[in-house]
């Protein structure tokens, strides 16, 4: 097919795509469909201009008669999302105008709240987007006027919101809530304490067992990864920076290759409320990263650290994919029993480990980065050696 008016944009797409490590084959069907998107225009009359979503639905619809070597005359599901991609990268070339997301309608005030969120308490963009989101959601109960809130109508708000909801989410929802009041209030617009008002909900803390993995697990954890594909390396790097550092999912997402300071053996991580710590990188955790930066990550102008293992090689969408990764892990090492799937599972597991290796709570708080004592005070119920020693015996036991 004669591509018209896309025929120079297809070329660099061919390019730009094999940057991005896509086969020569795959390459090929995405510069077919684009290709074909041209013969389209051409045919009906159509300059590049006119290309918006208007013009993609025709085109999805159409019974082709383009020419080429097409068998059928209807346009797949897929094809159709190749040629959604072309666009994409015609707008992010400003060749077409790029059609911008439907923006979340939200009052100025949530808009305000989100915006002290980000400057005043560090929080990040996930957070903020939460409490903005729940905030909006309790927004038509509670009113426009925050000048009109009382206690019982902030209070009637979460208690109905609890009939609806399980009690980890009301209680996510609450704490947003008394956010907002109290930024109302710094600002005049609502009378003072009303955050007071927020009900509470039940949930005794920290009172069930940490979740974690016994050291033989992880041990199998990290030794089923398969070290003949590069993913298995890269997933091996991941494994053990999670089960020696107790690092969080965010932490492996955001690590970038400028963290890692080599010469002195650390590694910077920036954890909740944007604050750095330099961490020691253990030798063993170390030798992985490396093994994964020489021989398996892919050859990419990118800041990040750990990337897809097929093309795009771009970095993970979202912490959610480390995750995915401990989830794969347990499968392989064939842990069926495992009390969480998630990477916290090997948070939880790496200051077990370090608690019964001797280590204090002091010294695991500081590597674990918690701000509070009483967190780290929770990994003591594991400690069973030194439970024994301060345990009472049983009133009428001989």
């Amino acid at each position: 097919m004669e591509a018209g008016e896309l025929a120079e944009p297809i070329v660099a797409y061919a390019a730009h795509l094999s940057g991005l490590g896509y086969t020569a084959l795959t390459i090929k069907g995405y510069t077919d469909s684009a290709r074909h998107l041209g013969a389209w225009l051409a045919l009906s009359g159509l300059t590049i201009s006119a290309l918006d979503e208007h013009a993609l639905e025709r085109f999805a619809r159409h019974k082709c008669r383009c020419g080429g070597n097409r068998s059928s005359d209807r346009l797949s599901s897929k094809y159709v999302r190749r040629v959604h991609r072309f666009t994409y990268y015609l707008g992010d070339c400003g060749i077409i105008p790029k059609v911008a997301p439907a923006a979340l309608v939200v009052d100025p005030s949530v808009a305000r709240f989100g915006e002290w969120l980000r400057r005043h308490r560090g929080l990040s963009e996930r957070t903020i987007a939460r409490h903005v989101r729940m905030v909006s959601r309790l927004l038509p109960a509670l009113g426009v006027d925050p000048d009109a809130y009382d206690a019982s109508r902030v209070r009637a708000v979460i208690l109905d919101e609890g009939t609806r909801c399980s009690a980890a989410y009301v209680k996510t929802m609450a704490m947003a809530l008394r956010g907002y009041l109290r930024f109302l209030a710094t600002r005049g617009e609502c009378r003072p304490g009303l955050d007071h008002a927020v009900p509470p909900t039940p949930d005794w803390r920290l009172s069930a067992l940490p979740r974690y993995l016994l050291p033989e697990d992880v041990t199998r954890l990290i030794e089923g990864c398969d070290l003949s594909l590069s993913h298995g390396i890269r997933d091996r790097a991941i494994l053990l920076l999670l089960s020696r550092l107790g690092l969080r999912a965010h932490d492996i997402w955001a690590m970038e290759i400028n963290h890692v300071d080599w010469a002195a053996g650390t590694v910077r991580v920036r954890g909740k409320r944007r604050r750095e710590v330099r961490l020691p990188l253990p030798q063993e955790a170390g030798d992985a990263l490396l093994a994964y930066l020489e021989d398996a990550r892919p050859l990419v102008d990118e800041r990040r650290i750990f990337l897809r293992s097929a093309a795009p090689y771009v970095p993970f969408a979202s912490s959610n994919v480390v995750s995915t990764i401990v989830r794969s892990a347990l499968r392989r090492a064939g842990i069926s029993d495992a009390p969480s799937q998630g990477a916290h599972l090997l948070r939880h597991s790496a200051a077990t480990a370090m608690l019964r290796a001797g280590a204090t709570l002091d010294a695991i708080g500081a590597v674990l980065r918690h701000q509070s004592p009483d967190t780290t005070a929770h990994y003591a119920k594991v400690d069973l050696a030194t439970l024994c020693l301060i345990a009472q015996p049983w009133p009428g036991d001989a």
